[in-house]
């Protein structure tokens, strides 16, 4: 192959083309193989023992009756399971002392020669307690809150602008209105899983992650080795959600297990477990307060969160943070309180801070709207800022208006009569709701190779994760863009700590981060190939590279994706039902570098938010210390009779302060708004303002004005 044969002009699939995923017909077919679908020869099971305490300690483990069952190979304890080094993650370090921090803290695991043995030895483990009292409630009045001096991401746990009190006493018309979201879970329809063995020393992992690179930087610190020693693989990955985004105990304890009996060992978590050890949403408390003037202008503004962490790590929801971006607000409070309680170690899940924050916020300015009798969208305008609120720093793209509009257009919302309560079918009432969304544009260093083989085919390979996103197909259009070649001639290599390391699929940083990388590695190889003279060597040429040093260095410019949601509902006055009829869309994110994927990815998200508002919600059993609803059929998310027309569009928007593919996250934006739109619909419908997610006919149906009968 020789520089001549790149064609002048793009490709025959340019960047942004509707391309079908690449591994489509793998997955339909069944033959995508998944962490648990990996069965080395000689493979043992594990199934693990949870505490059945809320606090306390071990004090006597009896594993006599389950090694004591055929094929049973052996069951580890605190008292032999092998030792791990301290970890900056504590929830990793199971088995390792007699503490029970909250229920369902894994005190045993069980290995066999089969999964049903396996259970039956894990239900055969007697395990005695010693107890204490414990919390697990979160109120508003906690005497355990504090200040988080950090909120999850790094963010300030409080920043104060001007004089807020001050400004909000004086304001001429005010909301001062709390807003509660329940914990809420992750269930990824793949539970988590790990595959691990090991061989001369080296260890193989399949795991059920959305980050290899970090799972291997873990593994590797725990069991004191060499990352070259470590190989682990996340080919494909049935969701995550946040859930995965770091290691979780099943490939700790199956690493363990496989050490411990020198087999391959799986461990598949149950569903019912995975609320109590693999993270979950927070609850937050939320108290919003706005001030403003007769036009509608906010004078005042103070978000102040308060959510519950364990007592294994502190990790704290930064619902605030939306506060510090959304609207002028020359006087603000942004604050997060947290209590360390008896529970499971929140984390993260889809959208985290972003999506409980941003529907107490557009709650409380659809309530101002109504107070002013201004139209909702008018009065989101009228409060867009010139600059960043919280950094005073220009925005690297600001279409927030621009999405407002065109989502007002395409929804058909105006002429909207603001009257509550005036639209009716029969015993149906209906209502229409909108509010913004934002979410940062983050980005972290990833290495990339770029390859030209002589036969005039290209293999990228990089170590992202494509946890159902199409990050396969996004990354191999990009490299044939920078190529100028046909897609089918780029081969993408991902999935495997052995490749160069990479930003994990989290935070809508993957496509940007792991893009960048691969962008500049394809440049590179151009620029080689075009230098080069003559065939190619057999084995090709290769770039590598790193973008270290580009994304250490920190912005002059605020940078956030934005959106607008529009939703209509109806609420019926006789079960108390609320159904969506239609969700409407628009969002400002950058360079849509796959039109296809990219409605796949705003339309899921919207999907979890309408999850989020009208069915999904746990609670904590103050008695007994655990979730209530802890499998899919106590714990309600939307399926497909739950999705009503759901429209997600986007503006071209050029912004070249981000990355050289001008792209921006968009995994997340998509639940971000959606919980408050439909909120705010239901008060358009019934007149009934509810701030308690989420809106189940128990809480909406006593609160009717004109209930039948």
């Amino acid at each position: 192959m020789s520089p001549d044969s790149f064609p002048p002009g793009p490709p025959p699939y340019p960047v942004g083309a509707p391309l079908v995923r690449r591994e489509g017909r793998e997955k339909v077919t069944g033959t995508a193989r998944y962490a648990a679908e990996h069965t080395p020869p000689g493979c043992a099971y594990a199934w693990p023992v949870p505490a059945t305490v809320a606090r306390g300690r071990v004090t006597a483990v009896d594993v006599a009756a389950a090694l004591a069952l055929p094929g049973v190979y052996a069951v580890l304890t605190h008292e032999n399971a092998p030792r791990l080094a301290t970890t900056d993650d504590p929830t990793l370090a199971v088995l390792q002392d007699d503490r029970v921090p909250h229920r369902g803290w894994y005190v045993a695991l069980a290995v066999a020669d089969s999964l049903e043995t396996a259970r039956a030895a894990a239900r055969a483990v007697r395990v005695r307690y010693e107890t204490a009292a414990h919390d697990v409630r979160l109120t508003a009045g906690h005497p355990g809150l504090y200040d988080a001096e950090t909120a999850n991401g790094g963010y300030p746990g409080t920043r104060e602008r001007g004089d807020f009190e001050g400004a909000f006493a004086a304001a001429p018309v005010t909301v001062d209105a709390t807003y509660t979201v329940p914990p809420l879970h992750n269930h990824p329809m793949e539970p988590h899983a790990s595959t691990a063995w090991w061989s001369d020393g080296h260890l193989t992992v399949h795991d059920s992650s959305q980050g290899a690179t970090k799972v291997c930087e873990d593994l590797a610190a725990l069991f004191r080795l060499d990352r070259s020693e470590i190989t682990v693989l996340s080919e494909h990955v049935g969701g995550g959600f946040g859930s995965k985004g770091t290691p979780r105990p099943q490939v700790v304890l199956a690493t363990m297990a496989a050490r411990h009996t020198g087999r391959p060992v799986k461990l598949s978590l149950p569903r019912r477990e995975m609320p109590a050890v693999v993270g979950h949403r927070a609850p937050t408390i939320q108290r919003v307060r706005l001030g403003a003037g007769d036009d509608g202008v906010l004078t005042a503004l103070a978000h102040e969160a308060a959510t519950h962490t364990s007592t294994v790590t502190e990790f704290v929801e930064q619902a605030a943070v939306p506060g510090r971006v959304m609207y002028t607000s020359p006087n603000s409070r942004t604050v997060h309180r947290v209590v360390p309680l008896d529970v499971p170690t929140p984390s993260w899940m889809r959208a985290p801070g972003e999506a409980p924050g941003m529907y107490a916020l557009e709650s409380a300015v659809d309530e101002l709207a109504v107070l002013l009798d201004i139209d909702p969208v008018d009065l989101r305008m009228r409060n867009e800022p010139d600059t960043e609120p919280d950094s005073d720093r220009a925005f690297s793209s600001r279409h927030l208006v621009g999405c407002l509009r065109e989502g007002a257009e395409r929804f058909g919302w105006r002429p909207r009569d603001p009257r509550p309560g005036v639209r009716r079918e029969g015993d149906l009432l209906l209502g229409t709701g909108v509010a913004a969304a934002t979410y940062p544009v983050l980005i972290a260093a990833s290495s990339a190779e770029a390859h030209a083989a002589a036969d005039g085919t290209y293999r990228i390979r990089v170590n992202a994760t494509d946890i159902g996103t199409g990050a396969r197909t996004v990354l191999a259009q990009l490299a044939a863009g920078v190529l100028a070649v046909p897609d089918e001639r780029i081969r993408i290599e991902i999935g495997s700590s052995d490749l160069p390391p990479a930003m994990l699929a989290g935070g809508s940083a993957g496509t940007a981060s792991w893009g960048w990388a691969v962008h500049k590695a394809c440049t590179e190889l151009r620029h080689r190939l075009r230098d080069h003279v003559g065939p190619l060597p057999a084995d090709g040429l290769t770039a590598a590279v790193d973008t270290r040093q580009e994304t250490s260095e920190r912005s002059p410019y605020a940078r956030h994706s934005f959106g607008a949601t529009f939703a209509e509902v109806q609420v019926d006055t006789v079960t108390g039902e609320v159904r969506a009829r239609r969700m409407l869309g628009v969002y400002a994110a950058g360079r849509i570098l796959n039109s296809r994927t990219a409605r796949s990815q705003f339309i899921g998200g919207m999907t979890m938010g309408l999850g989020m508002a009208l069915t999904e919600g746990s609670g904590l059993d103050a008695e007994f210390g655990d979730f209530a609803e802890c499998d899919l059929a106590s714990y309600h998310v939307p399926v497909c009779a739950d999705v009503p027309l759901i429209e997600a569009h986007w503006l071209e928007e050029e912004d070249p302060h981000l990355n050289p593919m001008g792209s921006k996250g968009i995994g997340e934006i998509g639940i971000v708004g959606t919980a408050a739109a439909l909120a705010n619909a239901v008060r358009h419908a019934t007149g009934v303002r509810l701030r308690d997610l989420p809106l189940t006919p128990d809480k909406v149906l006593p609160r009717l004005p004109d209930r039948p009968g």
